[in-house]
């Protein structure tokens, strides 16, 4: 895949690509992720480049970066699976074999969303929406049931002692809160199936995180 668009900047547009990524960016994409995931994130879960490499030897077509003036300012990384094999409960690292990916399935219906960063420099210019919508097409490319993955949510943590996350995740669809992460997915058309517990060691979200969906329209 390569696309070329423009995002807004301050108002002005400004040119950016939309690639798979190979091995000569995989520098770039880990300072794409330490910008993305300070503290308190776990330093350990930022891709590294053996991770990278699986990623582009075993699922090239789920492996996009964003691109501006060379430099690589987002990616979105998936796998394809059959969700049949996990089941309704599950967490990231099972289901991303660890970030490594060795149990990609090319008979599977499903691509699943292991990650989607955009350094915060450009979070308003659109970017993050283009990536979306670039797997989207990948889904449709590919003849998937659906796009599926793990939404954080990163304003649960502080309230977690006052409510579920099934409850902070109902406020965030009622527009009570906005979630950084969870109103973005739903403004890119992904809809709330259910709610992960101990999906990841995210001190943000509680360790929860809201499972979203984008049905393939053409299935």
């Amino acid at each position: 895949m390569r696309k070329e668009l423009y995002l807004f900047i301050d108002g002005k547009p400004q040119k950016a690509i939309i690639r798979n990524y190979k091995p000569a960016d995989f520098d770039g994409l880990i300072e794409v992720q330490r910008l993305s995931f300070p503290p308190p994130y776990p330093q350990e879960l930022w891709w590294n480049k053996e991770q990278l490499t699986e990623h582009v030897n075993r699922f090239p077509e789920g492996a996009l970066c964003a691109e501006v003036d060379g430099m690589i300012i987002g990616s979105m990384t998936g796998v394809t699976i059959d969700m049949n094999d996990y089941g309704h409960a599950h967490n990231w690292e099972t289901i991303s074999d660890s970030g490594y990916i060795r149990n990609h399935d090319i008979n599977g219906d499903t691509l699943y969303v292991i990650d989607l960063c955009v350094i915060p420099e450009f979070r308003k210019s659109g970017i993050g929406k283009w990536l979306m919508q670039s797997m989207y097409e990948t889904v449709v490319q590919l003849g998937l049931m659906r796009l599926l993955g793990g939404g954080r949510m990163p304003g649960y943590g502080a309230l977690i002692q006052e409510m579920t996350p099934e409850a902070y995740l109902e406020k965030v669809l009622t527009g009570e809160y906005k979630d950084p992460v969870i109103t973005f997915l739903l403004r890119c058309g992904r809809m709330p199936i259910g709610v992960a517990h101990d999906y990841l060691d995210d001190e943000q979200s509680g360790n929860c995180a809201a499972i979203m969906e984008w049905r393939n329209p053409f299935k």
